[in-house]
């Protein structure tokens, strides 16, 4: 018999699969709960489970659980990155950051990532895998536990693209959502893309109030081929209209994140281009200085040209800020401590 990942079941699809093993209805409830409320590594802990039961359960469902390998905690603000082992000895991470208005944790939703942007240490070596819809929830699940505090918002902005994982991802957030369950409100959540536009749309006609932020980097098709790849396939042009479709859809404000590389895109003609190209949108830029890797020669902008690229944009009428660089101390960049962390230990 297969072993079912029943971590990523849907209360509906728990409640039927109970049933082909001879389990009442309010069984399935129980385990969702313990799973999903109560957070619970082992069948062990589900304390109203019958022993029998429970080792039926371990046999035939285990449980897909991440184990801690690794933390780093910033001097300078709360900021906890966590390097985390799947089931398969494969690592990722996730980051908590602490904020006046809650925790947010930043997962990642591949092991590795095929999209080749230039600037991002998560892409050498390539994609590896998806995550399972259980392995991007234990993310959130396992820094909760750790912390003892709940999480009250949720970015999918670590290593991967979550567009290149659709059906997970999905999967990951009706759970991530369900009133049963740790019943996040999707408005507290967002999801980060480089681009892809079929499934932009098709993110959009789900109709959840998600806030999709895309990673622009660019003002136009010829500098945004220098640093991603995607670029190649999709015009920028292409992209923006899938966007603007999103928020015809959701009503929900749209996010850019730009990541100024000296010499490269943060020219203020590149400031005057951006504010025409987001101009009329109700949209929100952010400004993040892009943090070195050892692996490329790109530099990061001076803080004065950043100050002044925010000011050209802020003349048109732009709302943008320069990110706070949370956990700048420890690497807290995407896919920094994986790859300390493999290229340590040979993997």
């Amino acid at each position: 018999m297969n072993t079912i990942d029943i971590k990523s079941l849907s209360l509906t699809e728990l409640t039927k699969e109970m049933e082909t093993i001879g389990q009442p209805g309010f069984r399935a409830k129980q385990i969702y709960e313990w799973l999903h409320q109560k957070l619970v590594t082992s069948y062990d802990e589900m304390t109203n489970l019958s022993k029998e039961l429970r080792s039926v359960l371990a046999k035939d469902y285990p449980l897909t659980t991440l184990y801690e390998v690794d933390s780093l905690k910033s001097s300078k603000d709360e900021t906890i990155k966590y390097l985390f082992r799947l089931m398969d000895n494969r690592v990722i991470e996730s980051v908590l950051m602490k904020y006046n208005y809650g925790n947010s944790v930043c997962i990642s939703s591949q092991v590795g990532c095929k999209m080749g942007c230039k600037f991002c240490a998560s892409t050498i070596g390539g994609k590896e895998r998806d995550l399972l819809p259980s392995e991007m929830l234990e993310q959130v699940y396992r820094i909760q536990a750790l912390t003892g505090e709940r999480v009250s918002n949720v970015v999918i902005m670590g290593t991967g693209e979550p567009f290149d994982n659709y059906d997970y991802l999905m999967k990951f957030l009706r759970l991530l959502t369900d009133p049963s369950g740790l019943n996040i409100s999707a408005r507290n959540i967002t999801v980060s893309t480089c681009g892809i536009p079929d499934k932009i749309r098709a993110f959009a006609d789900e109709e959840m109030p998600i806030t999709l932020a895309l990673s622009l980097h660019a003002p136009n098709d010829e500098v945004r081929m220098k640093l991603m790849p995607v670029a190649l396939k999709y015009s920028l042009s292409e992209v923006m209209e899938a966007f603007k479709y999103y928020y015809d859809k959701t009503g929900r404000r749209l996010t850019f994140e730009y990541s100024l590389v000296e010499g490269i895109n943060d020219d203020p003609v590149h400031a005057k281009e951006l504010s025409g190209l987001v101009k009329g949108l109700n949209c929100h830029i952010n400004l993040i200085p892009v943090n070195p890797i050892k692996e490329r020669d790109f530099r990061q902008t001076k803080n004065d040209r950043v100050r002044n690229f925010k000011k050209i944009l802020e003349k048109n009428r732009i709302n943008v800020t320069i990110r706070r660089e949370m956990g700048a101390d420890i690497n807290a960049a995407c896919g920094q401590l994986r790859k300390s962390y493999i290229d340590g230990n040979n993997i």
